[in-house]
């Protein structure tokens, strides 16, 4: 199947696990974009690219050792059969493999990638990919976390929705975006609604005041605060910046 030509936003994904798509991102706010056809997502089964009977994708790691690794020859023709038929829009994508190992997952990251066409994701599994794909091909690693998952599945999935909430007209309010965390290098301030009360606690005065003005800086404060106190990695990055 050829993407259309239309200038849409389209992750391509490679797995062997293809059935996991859409997931959750058919749901919510990213499923709403994905049937308003704000985006696009293609699935691809690495699988229909293995050379023999029995669909093989993967084999054991050179110089022994525990688990499989999946072939450099089966994800190469993959990477690039994929490639050859999609239209020039799409091609010169960003080519990324999900990845513990890989650059952390950021905030400008994912800005960068909501600008461009969209991305190919290659999803790995059992011990990871053959070194030499990743060097071959020019793959970017990231990773979301400093954990490690069974697959590059779900990852790839938090990917995509960081991405696609991005993308101009996914999100209603595009102001909304500006004060979230990880915005600025800082964290978002703490969020009050009704009740007034609730188990004693209140709603800090200063947002009820009616004075704009007063309630940025409250905000602002706040930001600080817990940025300084929870994350002081992003609060150096912060006074340096300022």
């Amino acid at each position: 199947m050829t993407i259309s030509a239309q200038a849409i936003w389209t992750a391509t994904i490679l797995s062997i696990q293809p059935q996991m798509f859409p997931g959750p991102l058919g749901s919510s706010l990213c499923g709403r974009a994905l049937r308003d056809e704000l985006w696009a997502l293609e699935n691809i089964d690495i699988r229909d690219f293995a050379t023999d009977r029995h669909k093989s994708v993967d084999a054991p790691p050179a110089g022994g050792g525990p688990g499989m690794v999946l072939r450099a020859d089966v994800l190469g023709a993959a990477i690039d059969q994929t490639a050859q038929r999609q239209t020039p829009e799409l091609q010169g994508r960003p080519l990324i493999y999900m990845s513990p190992r890989g650059t952390p997952l950021c905030q400008q990251r994912a800005h960068e990638l909501s600008s461009g066409p969209g991305v190919t994701i290659l999803c790995g599994r059992f011990e990871g990919v053959d070194q030499r794909l990743l060097e071959g091909r020019d793959v970017e690693e990231i990773s979301i976390g400093d954990y490690v998952l069974s697959g590059g599945e779900i990852a790839a999935m938090v990917l995509i929705d960081a991405v696609v909430r991005l993308l101009p007209g996914v999100i209603g309010s595009s102001e909304s975006l500006l004060s979230e965390s990880h915005e600025g290098n800082l964290l978002e301030y703490s969020h009050y609604t009704k009740p007034r009360s609730w188990e004693g606690r209140d709603i800090p005065d200063i947002l009820l005041s009616g004075d704009h003005g007063k309630i940025a800086k409250w905000r602002e404060q706040c930001a600080k605060q817990i940025t300084q106190s929870r994350r002081p990695d992003m609060w150096a990055k912060y006074q340096g910046k300022k």
